[in-house]
Parts: C-alpha cells; sequence; structure tokens
C-alpha cells in the first residue's frame, strides 16, 4: 500500500453541517490537511472535531478571494467543492462527501480509502490495452499472456475513481424503482478504463493527480440559480475522461470501497436531475465525439478547447450551455491565477 504522504494530500469536504462524520476517518485523515467548503448560509457555524489540520472557505470567503470570478463556483450544490481543488497547492487530491464512512473489507477489517487511492495514482495504469487479470501491478497480477511488452510500462495514473457498499449511486428514476436497493457486493478489482471509454464519475469517493488533471477537475455551475443539478461530478468525469485520453494519462476505478450512509430525497433528485435526463442523450455523445487539436499540451489548454466546443456544439441545446462554456473559461482564468508560479513565489515568501 502506498505510504502516507501526508505533505503532498489535501482532502476537500464540501458540507452545510457539522463535520462529526470525520471522527470515523480519524486514524486515516488526522495526519492529512482539509480543505472543507461550507455550502449555504455562510453564517451558519460549522463544528469541525478537534484534531485535524484544516481551512474553511465559505461563500464569503469565496466571493471576496475570487471577486467577479467567484461566478464559477456553484452555490447550494456539490459543486462547490472545487473551490478546494482551485486554493489546494498539493499534488494530490481525495475528495470525500460528508455521509460516507469507513467501510470493512470481507474480512471485517477496515478500508482505508486514502491510502488504496494513493496506491492507485502511484502505480501506473493501462488505458491502450485491457488486462483481463485488471490492474497488473497489484501482489499477486501480472500482465497476462499476450498482453504487448511494448504497453507494460504504462502511464502516469491522474484519476482513482472509488465505489461505495450500502447505498448506490442512483439517479432519481432509479432510485424511485428500487427504493431498498442495497449494494453488498465487494469485489476486490481496480481496473484502467480503457481510452475512448467514457465513465459516470461520482465525487463522493474521488482522488486524482492535481498536477496532471486539476484544470479538467471542474465541477461546473449547478445548483443554485442553474436548471441544473446532480451532473456536476459526472461533467467533471467526461472532461477529465477526455483530457486523460489526449495526454496520455489513466483513470482507474475500483477499489477502495466506503460506506455511504444516506439516500438522498428522489423526488428533490429529479427534480435537479430533470433536464439532465434529456441532455445527457447529447452531452454524451459530444463527449464521445471530441477530438482536441495536438497543440493542446496540457489540462488548462485541453479545457480551454473543450469550453469553445460546448459553446458551439452544446450551446444550440440551450443558453445554459453557453454559461456553462463561459464559466469554464473563467475557472481557467482562476486556475492559471492562483497556480502561476509568480503566485507561488509569493505565497512562499509569505509564509517565510
Amino acid at each position: 500500500m502506498a505510504p502516507i504522504l501526508n505533505g503532498e494530500v489535501d482532502i476537500v469536504i464540501p458540507t452545510i453541517r457539522s463535520l462529526d462524520f470525520l471522527e470515523n476517518w480519524r486514524p486515516f485523515f488526522e495526519p492529512y490537511h482539509l480543505i472543507i467548503i461550507q455550502d449555504g448560509d455562510p453564517t451558519k457555524v460549522i463544528k469541525v472535531p478537534q484534531g485535524f489540520d484544516y481551512e474553511l472557505y465559505n461563500r464569503d470567503d469565496i466571493n471576496r478571494i475570487l471577486g467577479p470570478k467567484a461566478s464559477c463556483i456553484s452555490f447550494k450544490d456539490g459543486a462547490c467543492r472545487c473551490f478546494g481543488f482551485l486554493v489546494s497547492k498539493k499534488k494530490f487530491i481525495y475528495t470525500i462527501d460528508d455521509d460516507c464512512f469507513v467501510a470493512k473489507d470481507p474480512s471485517g477489517k477496515d478500508i482505508d480509502a486514502l491510502a488504496q487511492h494513493l496506491d492507485n495514482l502511484t502505480k501506473p495504469a493501462t488505458p491502450y490495452f485491457f488486462n483481463t487479470l485488471y490492474d497488473p501491478y497489484r501482489e499477486g497480477a501480472d500482465f497476462v499472456r499476450g498482453y504487448p511488452f511494448s504497453l507494460r510500462e504504462g502511464v502516469p495514473t491522474a484519476v482513482s475513481h472509488g465505489l461505495w457498499l450500502n447505498i448506490p449511486d442512483y439517479d432519481a428514476p432509479t432510485q424511485l424503482v428500487k427504493p431498498r436497493e442495497r449494494n453488498t457486493t465487494y469485489v476486490d478489482a481496480v481496473m484502467t478504463i480503457p481510452k475512448g471509454t467514457l465513465y459516470p464519475m461520482c465525487a463522493m469517493n474521488l482522488a486524482f493527480n492535481r498536477e496532471l488533471v486539476g484544470p479538467a477537475m471542474y465541477f461546473g455551475i449547478m445548483g443554485d440559480g442553474q436548471p441544473l443539478g446532480r451532473y456536476d461530478d459526472m461533467w467533471a468525469g467526461w472532461c477529465s475522461k477526455v483530457v486523460c485520453d489526449h495526454l496520455g494519462y489513466g483513470v482507474k476505478t475500483g477499489l477502495p470501497y466506503l460506506w455511504h450512509s444516506k439516500a438522498s430525497n428522489p423526488f428533490v433528485n429529479l427534480k435537479k436531475e430533470f433536464k439532465g435526463l434529456f441532455w445527457q442523450e447529447e452531452m454524451i455523445p459530444f463527449f464521445q465525439s471530441v477530438v482536441l487539436p495536438k497543440e493542446c499540451t496540457n489540462a488548462q489548454q485541453c479545457y480551454l478547447e473543450l469550453a469553445k466546443m460546448v459553446k458551439e456544439k452544446l450551446g444550440p441545446i440551450d443558453p445554459y450551455f453557453h454559461n456553462f462554456a463561459a464559466a469554464m473559461v473563467t475557472w481557467i482564468e482562476a486556475w492559471e491565477e492562483f497556480n502561476a508560479p509568480a503566485k507561488a513565489k509569493i505565497d512562499s515568501l509569505k509564509s517565510a
């Protein structure tokens, strides 16, 4: 398992409530720095258990720090978590929801989800040829007969997508027809999602290499004042996968599991998702058809090209996508402002 890289990891948590759930994670999270994004009413006091190293931002902080660019950060939606990605200076990000707890493996042992994510991210991925023993870099596995030797070195892993036991990550229509369904199946496997294949990314148990793909992990404008919600993480998943495919990075899914404790209201979810249930039938073919120019050599450049394509191809569906494309550009402007070498140098001088 990967070593504790506490100088290279930030844990980002969006929340509207006190973070008592962290007590459950204390053995695993206490060595790390937390970035907490308080959604909703900024006057509400968010309590964090003692002993954790953290910084907390509310909406007033976001408006003060970003100024006019704050319009690209969603309000009253889990998409606000991407502000934490923006202000982090660490190599790796782990983001988790506040209704998720430590799960147990089939032997009854507590699962250190963050350690498994770091193990995934610090080992190569194999997006160009599928290995039927799944992740060949895991102990006890290897490349199977017929796997090209020229591809066995793999590529850097940019995203580690974990799963959940108990409450599945379903859309509202599926919730309504399967209200009592629970996921009890633990599959001891990690696999690389093949190049050219999209997937529905869930942000409740997600880690990524911020240096490789951070600019593409934008969760969009959703929630309050927007016609769409609950597509924020899926949007970031489609964008980041297209960018990873273009830049030659890998995306893994499977282990680790956590315990998802609370099912959200399917009727509230249906209201948030309603337009997306129709729009996704055009959004997904759009992402499947994206070809980025070879001149795009980093995630920022790729994302700006995606913004142009979103405006051109998805804009005719609804004016919302024009606004979304503009927010994508604003996000990259904010990213470059916060991550410019000069800014890093100033920060280091301030802390000296």
